[in-house]
């Protein structure tokens, strides 16, 4: 799947590429609207479809991923709701075995995320992928979301890469069409980002089942 002499840099996604989804997907469908219809007095189905138009209405911006919008927007604390439910925070399987892998094959690795910086820190704290990142890179320190060809733009001023010699892995294919189209040649999505959900049948973009498919020296 990878011709790892062909590469010089690999940049992560964090949520459902190096951890499981589940804590998120559980987190924004179910936690956080059963905590605001309790304090909307709201039965859970209730509380779900007053927030869904919400959620869609700004999916794929950085405001969606900005826990400040959503705490001011619904009147909670974010940030506090997720520590209620951190021990669902995992790796998926193979996760540091991956990045013990590219490690030693001496590539530069970056970790880039949509996620606030908040939660990168409470992610960090739950699991051990930070322990193999120097260089972070949070949209938010940006302005734009990984889906705008401006964050590339903006990641490359501050982590110089060669697109042509660069591979992305991440979960969302939307990330992956803007990575595509600012120049990035090698792009990875993942089969099961939510290892409670089945994995996905098809996408634009060759999927990773186990990370065992790329430790291979080629």
């Amino acid at each position: 799947m990878i011709i790892w002499k062909e590469i010089d840099t690999v940049l992560f996604d964090m949520d459902g590429t190096l951890l499981d989804l589940h804590f998120d997907n559980y987190f924004w469908h179910e936690y956080l609207p059963q905590k605001w219809g309790e304090q909307n007095n709201m039965d859970l189905k209730a509380a779900q479809d007053a927030l869904m138009p919400g959620f869609y209405k700004w999916a794929g911006t950085l405001s969606w991923y900005c826990l400040d919008h959503w705490s001011d927007h619904l009147g909670m604390d974010i940030l506090k709701l997720k520590e209620d439910i951190g021990h669902l925070i995992k790796e998926r399987p193979g996760s540091l075995n991956l990045l013990q892998y590219i490690t030693s094959i001496k590539k530069r690795m970056a970790l880039v995320t949509n996620a606030h910086a908040g939660l990168i820190a409470m992610k960090f704290n739950a699991t051990r992928i930070g322990d193999y990142f120097d260089d972070v890179y949070c949209s938010h320190d940006f302005g734009f979301p990984k889906e705008d060809v401006q964050f590339w733009e903006a990641l490359q001023e501050a982590y110089p890469f060669e697109p042509q010699r660069t591979v992305l892995i991440d979960d969302n294919t939307n990330v992956l069409h803007s990575a595509d189209r600012y120049g990035i040649k090698h792009l990875l999505s993942i089969a099961q980002p939510d290892l409670s959900r089945p994995i996905r049948s098809e996408n634009d973009f060759p999927m990773i089942e186990s990370f065992e498919e790329l430790m291979n020296e080629k």
